[in-house]
């Protein structure tokens, strides 16, 4: 694991090597980790990719081991602005980008705002554009309480180790990642965490959005996990509705069978394949 510092914080990141990657393509993938989380869920995925394609893992400022640094900003844009600074820092020219929820949400600015270097984004688990204003206030509430309620000495209990390899997927995963998930949950700093909360679900910031994908011109797939019920298949196919390539019939959305809202995790094999398959042949902007 390599670091960086990135506008004042330190920031761990995962570069393969093109040593070790035959890779097939001039460019490189870049995976955006979800909320409270890190990019250690990535790794099953990439071992699976990482033959053909050089990959780029990082935790995003304020999650896993990257520090805040002295900034206050934990808006979409700022998150966007970190991913270009990074690029920068690593002289990578061409990416696609996969984003996880959170991730996912970040790919799509960065896509908007870095439209010459950013070659496609794959919203992994991401999805939304409606604004409810009741859920989210109960949904920014309860996540501000849980936020202060976490004692380092969680991340120790067998117990705990359960709960998180059961939630928010269709199956248990292994314990392995519910104990990465307790850990990822401690260790996420208050004031990331607080902030991104509190602005990815800003009434502003989801209206935002669909605007933001309905702008993009670059190749953009939303994958869904069948049984999400974080992130619900139909509030991913309505923010995918608004990009070109939709075009009436959700022709760029694609659901994971068996799957809640870890689909790296839960269905490795089959979204490798997946992405295979859109890597392989994108609807480039000419066809929107």
């Amino acid at each position: 694991m390599s670091s960086v510092i990135i506008q004042g914080a330190k920031h761990r990141y995962n570069l393969t090597s093109p040593s070790q990657s035959r890779a097939k393509s001039s460019y490189t993938i870049v995976f955006l980790h979800g909320w409270m989380l890190s990019q250690a869920y990535w790794q099953p995925l990439i071992n699976y990719l990482q033959p053909d394609f050089q990959c780029l893992t990082y935790d995003l400022r304020g999650f896993g081991d990257s520090q805040i640094g002295d900034r206050d900003d934990y808006s979409l844009v700022s998150y966007a602005r970190d991913l270009e600074e990074l690029l920068d820092r690593l002289e990578i020219n061409q990416v696609w980008l996969v984003g996880h929820s959170l991730g996912g949400a970040i790919a799509l600015w960065a896509a908007n705002l870095l439209s010459d270097r950013i070659l496609g984004v794959v919203c992994l688990n991401a999805g939304g554009g409606i604004y409810i204003k009741e859920e989210f206030e109960k949904f920014r509430t309860a996540g501000k309480l849980i936020l202060k309620l976490r004692p380092k000495w969680l991340q120790s209990l067998p117990l705990v180790h359960a709960q998180f390899a059961k939630d928010s997927v269709q199956n248990p995963l292994d314990i392995y990642w519910g104990k990465q998930r307790a850990i990822d949950f401690v260790s996420a700093k208050y004031a990331a965490a607080r902030g991104t909360l509190l602005d990815s679900t800003s009434e502003e910031e989801v209206h935002k959005l669909p605007q933001i994908v309905s702008k993009l011109r670059q190749p953009v797939y939303f994958i869904s996990g069948a049984n999400d019920t974080i992130m619900e298949p139909k509030y991913v196919r309505h923010l995918a509705s608004f990009h070109p390539s939709f075009n009436g019939y959700g022709e760029n959305v694609f659901e994971l069978p068996n799957c809640g809202h870890m689909a790296m995790l839960e269905q490795t094999g089959l979204l490798h394949n997946v992405l295979l398959d859109l890597l392989a042949d994108p609807v480039t902007s000419s066809c929107l």
